[in-house]
């Protein structure tokens, strides 16, 4: 049931970008298979482009394995996980389902308005941008606080400056314990 659902709002996604079923027409009839521990969608590209649920036994073209705290690394950013994916099969065919799912873009501001208008969509989308900023901002500011209190109230870390000092330092022991040690060298 997850993967009917998965399927259906790729292939909305997919419905409103021609260049993304563009280019995975070429690749009509191929099976590939992402991996998700402990989840698995699979699927077949379609003469149109589209995306149709994949079959259950064989072996498909491409697999994708990504790791299981995927979901996790969202807040990161696509590319973060796309950089830790393990692809077996087809690379050409991987490469492209790469690009097109790097590069696909929901305009809720279009869906909106297929439901309220367009002026309440646009609305919508900017309250929607407003409260995203906001949440960043207040996740920036609470981040600061937390290392400020770390640093200057419970001394459990150390401030950059500080740091850099005592990095400094140990270059320049180690430097010292090396001119020691050759010197030992040459005595003995």
């Amino acid at each position: 049931m997850l993967d009917a659902a998965l399927i259906a709002g790729l292939n909305h996604l997919l419905a409103s970008a021609n260049w993304a079923r563009g280019r995975l027409r070429p690749f009509a009839g191929r099976h590939a298979r992402f991996d998700i521990p402990p989840f698995e969608l699979a699927f077949v590209v379609s003469v149109e482009g589209n995306l149709d649920s994949g079959p259950d036994s064989g072996s498909p073209d491409v697999t994708i394995l990504l790791p299981a705290n995927a979901a996790f690394l969202l807040p990161q950013g696509l590319d973060k996980i796309i950089s830790l994916a393990r692809v077996e099969g087809n690379a050409e065919f991987a490469t492209e389902l790469s690009f097109v799912f790097r590069n696909l873009r929901w305009d809720a501001e279009e869906d909106l308005s297929r439901l309220f208008g367009d002026i309440a969509a646009r609305r919508l989308i900017l309250v929607a941008g407003k409260l995203d900023a906001w949440k960043r901002n207040a996740v920036a500011r609470l981040t600061a606080n937390l290392a400020e209190y770390l640093v200057h109230e419970r001394t459990l870390l150390i401030a950059d400056p500080e740091f850099d000092l005592f990095r400094t330092e140990v270059a320049s022991m180690a430097s010292d314990l090396a001119r020691i040690d050759k010197r030992i060298d040459s005595i003995t």
